[in-house]
């Protein structure tokens, strides 16, 4: 269990988000299509920091209690649970516009187990140390989950990068060189210096995590002055850091995959699947590709030219 101080960080940057009418209105939606099942509803991604809900697709995840209740038949719920987590669109109509998300699915459960060091992949642990707002919980036991799960994501995350970085470090090389770390085991075609931009959205935040949380990692930290502000020092054994070298290019193997298999499962869970990839990989590299009405009718028969082709332009890293 993550200590008081972190905890009272990251739940006070959790629930701190001012609730516009698009985003409400986006909540209560998914509060309607699934009802009781959801436990909480995460806000994160590029909307929360620009808080321009009408600039592209808000990324939320819908937490539940379980999946088979979720879904009509057991092989979604089979999916979510295998390789979670299943994601969807949403769209609602408001006073000022239309608003749109992108939501993904995923377990409590998933969520608090995916967040310690027993999860390998760095796949939720990795996104939720970023900052996450909770757009709705469903009682005070669901928004303690949450701020636990997020506040351990932040240990985890850093205690799994910190034998890969140097011994003696910024909180913004920290969590810089973190978030590269993250980003290469995805198959991700965001712009090199994303990790920069993420640390600048949310520099204090981070800052104050990076006191707390290094106090609850395994590794000794000394804390003293550096040249970017306050410094630290890690003391980690050279045995401890040739694993994790090890461990991370495991990780970046297991998770382009993984990122594969994620990209084929969103063509059928995804509405307008095919385009909506192609969207979002043109908005982040600048690269268009058109899909022919084939590739669009029949993805898993016909779409690997065109990842090749994409792969071939750089799209993907």
């Amino acid at each position: 269990m993550p200590g008081s101080e972190l905890l009272r960080i990251i739940e006070q940057q959790a629930t701190a988000v001012v609730i516009a009418p698009e985003l409400a209105a986006l909540g209560s939606e998914l509060r309607h299509r699934y009802g009781e099942r959801v436990a909480a509803i995460l806000f994160y991604g590029s909307c929360l920091r620009s808080g321009d809900l009408l600039d592209g697709l808000a990324d939320l995840y819908v937490l539940v209690d379980r999946y088979r209740p979720v879904y009509q038949g057991p092989a979604m719920a089979s999916l979510n649970w295998l390789l979670p987590p299943n994601v969807f669109y949403l769209e609602v109509a408001t006073g000022n516009g239309t608003v749109r998300a992108k939501y993904a699915v995923l377990s409590m459960r998933q969520l608090c187990k995916g967040t310690t060091t027993a999860w390998f992949q760095s796949y939720l642990w990795g996104r939720f140390a970023q900052p996450t707002a909770i757009l709705y919980a469903r009682d005070d036991e669901a928004t303690q989950h949450v701020v636990s799960a997020l506040s351990q994501a932040v240990v985890t995350f850093l205690s799994r990068a910190l034998p890969l970085l140097p011994k003696d470090f910024s909180a913004r090389e920290l969590w810089e060189g973190s978030l590269a770390l993250s980003y290469r085991t995805e198959l991700r075609a965001e712009k090199s210096n994303r990790n920069i931009h993420l640390f600048e959205s949310y520099q204090e935040h981070y800052e104050q995590v990076t006191r707390a949380a290094l106090a609850e990692v395994a590794y000794p930290i000394r804390i003293g002055a550096g040249n970017q502000g306050q410094g630290y020092s890690a003391q980690i054994p050279p045995r401890v850091r040739a694993l994790s070298r090890f461990s991370w290019a495991l990780r970046r193997i297991q998770g382009k995959l993984l990122s594969l298999l994620r990209l084929v499962k969103a063509v059928f869970t995804f509405r307008g699947g095919v385009d909506y990839i192609l969207w979002k990989l043109e908005r982040h590299s600048g690269v268009r590709i058109e899909a022919s009405e084939r590739v669009r009718r029949h993805p898993l028969i016909f779409g690997w030219g065109l990842v090749w082709r994409l792969y071939r332009r750089g799209v993907f890293r």
